[in-house]
This record gives C-alpha cells, sequence and structure tokens, in this order.
C-alpha cells in the first residue's frame, strides 16, 4: 500500500507551480507555497520545543488556509484534531481540552467566544486567516511562530527547492488524526485514525475514482467531517488537483456559478444538495414535457437533454457525483436512473476513514449504498431477513476512541 504523503511529495516535486489550494474568488497557493509553508512550520515546531504526535487542533471554516494547516500538522507528524466550526463555544473548549491539543488553529470570531483558562494544555492559538498570533501561554512557542519565516530564510536562503522535498512514509500505524463524532449518538467520541487508514482510503480512490494533475474540484462539504476531508480532499490534493474551497455553506446559485468556473472532474456531495436541484429544476422540467414522457423515444430524448443540462450547468467535466451522509429520496434516484446520470451513493463513516461501501456509478445498483470496501458482515441470525449490526474490519478502520475505554468495549469485538 503506498503511502499517501509519499504521492503528496512526488506532486509536489513534480508540480511546484501548479496550483494547489484555492479559495474561490481569494487568494491561492501553488504546490511550492504549500511545501514551503510546511517546511516553515517544521522549524517552528522545532524552535517551540512541540514532540512529534503532539495533538493541533484546526477549529475554522472551510478555506485554503485551513488545508494548508492541516498539512502543516500532518505532514509533520503531529496529530490534527480538526473541530467543527459550527459546535458550540463550550463543545469546542471542550474537545480542544480532551484532545491535549497544545495549539490551535481558529478564526478570530471563535476565539473570541472560548476560554483559554479552560485549555490547560494549550500553548497558543493562531489566526487561520492570517497567520497572526491570537493568544499564548507559552513566550518560547510565541517567539517560535512569530521567528518561522525568518529562521527559514536563515535555513534556505535561496528559497525552498523542489529536490529537498522529503516528506515521513514510516508512520503508517501512527496516529495522524482524532476526529471527534458530531455526537449524533451520544457525547462526540475521539475517532483515532492512522496514516496508514488514510493511505487506505486514498488507495481504494484511486483504483476507483482515480484524478490526474491539472483536474479541479469545489470543496463545499465541512473539512472537519472525515467524509470531505479525506474523499474531497486529501485523496484529491494529493494527486495534483487544484481544489477550491467555498468557505461558509453557499446557496444553490453560488454553487452552481462555482461549478461553472471551476469546471470539477467530480462532485461530492449529500443527497439533500441533489434533491434540491431535482425540485427546483428538474421536477418542473419533466412536468412541462409530459405529453412528450408518455411516449417511449421521445421520453428518452427529454431525459437524455436534461442530463446534458445538468451536467452543463456543474461546468461540463463532471464523471461522477458522489454523494453519502444519508440515503436519497426513491423518487430522485429513479429519476436520475432514468436519465444515466454519473451517480452513485456510498456508505460510511468517521470510524472508516470514512468508507464503508461504495461502486463507480456505472455498476452501482439503484437502492443500494455499493459494494463493501473491505470486510462486512452483519450480527444476526439471520442477516437476510433479521435485521443485526453492520460490522466492519480493514486497515481503514479506528484504532479505537480517544481516552475513551468504555466506548472501545462497547465498539470492538474480539477479532
Amino acid at each position: 500500500m503506498k503511502h499517501y504523503l509519499k504521492t503528496l511529495e512526488e506532486t509536489v516535486r513534480k508540480h511546484w507551480n501548479l496550483k494547489a489550494l484555492c479559495d474561490y474568488k481569494g487568494e491561492s497557493f501553488t504546490y511550492g507555497d504549500l511545501a514551503t509553508n510546511i517546511e516553515q512550520f517544521r522549524l517552528f515546531l522545532n524552535d517551540a520545543g512541540i514532540a512529534k504526535r503532539s495533538k493541533i487542533a484546526i477549529c475554522a471554516r472551510n478555506s485554503a488556509r485551513w488545508a494548508m494547516a492541516f498539512w502543516d500538522v500532518n505532514v509533520n507528524g503531529c496529530v490534527v484534531v480538526p473541530l467543527l466550526a459550527e459546535f458550540h463555544p463550550n463543545s469546542i473548549v471542550l474537545l480542544t481540552h480532551h484532545s491535549d491539543s497544545v495549539v490551535l488553529f481558529t478564526d478570530d470570531d471563535i476565539w473570541e467566544k472560548l476560554n483559554p483558562s479552560q485549555m490547560p494544555s494549550l500553548k497558543a492559538a493562531i489566526n487561520v486567516k492570517d497567520w497572526s498570533l491570537l493568544w499564548h501561554r507559552d513566550e518560547k512557542v510565541a517567539k517560535a511562530w512569530r521567528n518561522r519565516e525568518k529562521t527559514f530564510k536563515q535555513r534556505h536562503p535561496r528559497g525552498l527547492s523542489p529536490d529537498k522535498v522529503s516528506y515521513p512514509t514510516n508512520n503508517m500505524d501512527k496516529l495522524a488524526i482524532i476526529n471527534y463524532t458530531s455526537g449524533t449518538t451520544g457525547n462526540p467520541k475521539g475517532v483515532m485514525l492512522t496514516y496508514g487508514a488514510i493511505s487506505d482510503t486514498d488507495e481504494f480512490a484511486n483504483a476507483h475514482f482515480p484524478n490526474q494533475p491539472g483536474d479541479t474540484i469545489v470543496s463545499m462539504l465541512p473539512m472537519a467531517h472525515m467524509y470531505g476531508l479525506a474523499i474531497e480532499f486529501i485523496h484529491p490534493n494529493v494527486d495534483g488537483v487544484t481544489v477550491y474551497f467555498l468557505g461558509k455553506t453557499p446557496s444553490p446559485s453560488t454553487l452552481l456559478k462555482a461549478m461553472q468556473e471551476v469546471k470539477p472532474y467530480m462532485v461530492v456531495t449529500v443527497p439533500l444538495v441533489m434533491e434540491k436541484i431535482y425540485a427546483k429544476s428538474i421536477k418542473p422540467a419533466l412536468e412541462k414535457m409530459k405529453w412528450a414522457c408518455r411516449m417511449p423515444f421521445s421520453e428518452k430524448l427529454v431525459y437524455k437533454i436534461i442530463r446534458k443540462k445538468i451536467l452543463s450547468a456543474f461546468g461540463g467535466k463532471v464523471k461522477c457525483f458522489i454523494m453519502g451522509g444519508a440515503p436519497i429520496k426513491p423518487e430522485v434516484e429513479q429519476c436520475f436512473s432514468k436519465m444515466r446520470l454519473p451517480f452513485t451513493v456510498g456508505y460510511g463513516m468517521t470510524e472508516a476513514c470514512p468508507l464503508l461501501a461504495y461502486e463507480w456509478w456505472t455498476d452501482f445498483v439503484p437502492g443500494s449504498c455499493g459494494k463493501a470496501v473491505h470486510e462486512i458482515r452483519i450480527d444476526s441470525e439471520d442477516p437476510k431477513n433479521i435485521a443485526g449490526e453492520i460490522q466492519a474490519k480493514g486497515s481503514n478502520i479506528t484504532v479505537g476512541y480517544y481516552k475513551n475505554p468504555e466506548a472501545n468495549a462497547i465498539a470492538f469485538t474480539d477479532d
């Protein structure tokens, strides 16, 4: 299994001047910029005395700098703790403290609502918007952060060159991410995912929905969820795909305008977005053409025309619409199937980093959620007729919940 950081290293070296991370209608960074930022962060960690495997939280709205912060932490061997910007301030404080995070990347307006005295492990808070220091408890850390660019220039007077880029790959079993669940089945739990789990997901993605340098994608899902983080960001970005971030949740018109301009190779979304498009655009069009849909030959033509318009509305280069996070309404799914829209509905969870089931759209069976990614069984005496718990096994599965032995005891079987 190939390490995803090896892929990122190769991409950075080969495509130094290619755009890597962009804010839609905002700033952009090349892979060379990204590599430079990662090296500056490495020097900061060394000077600040922050050890590898230390936890560093990111709680901010989606942006190119959010993604930069992720690679800074992840490549340099610290553990990323992504937290939803929409979490209540008390929850952000609680989870930052519970994760033992020593640094917090956040937005200034979020930081204003937090109480650092309730996060005793925290040494500093950094503004994602401009890398300014929002607060610090440790003067050594603050000094190292302020001097990181100066230190970088001393170490690399001519700047960083592509041939000097080298990222660690001997850490497959080491912890990479603690991703807190949203708490839909109780209090949030810190799901521990290794570099190996991310590499496994990236390898599966490459085999089933590959991409190439120069492709583009629009990021609209929360980066603090593994679905958006792994499928919409990590997998594309390590392969040279330029990721455009919309920031806050866009309106349908803003979303489609961005799609028209960015021309993504793939759309990763939730069924609700596609259901809205169906309700506002597709269904009314079909109602107007109801008379034509009564005739077999003209019905096919109507669906073909609508399909072409949808693909054009999303930029004209979409190879597949991947949906997950919820089931899709049967009425909508039947319509999409009739028009041969390239869509598929997968199934997963944070604990699976995040894929449990998926199938490419040409082989996808409507009404299903794809085929098992690895080993799956139903804990039932008669799984075809009696519902039972879905149990999964594979190198993409979590190694456990952070500081939560009770949850671990419930979640894991002997095998």
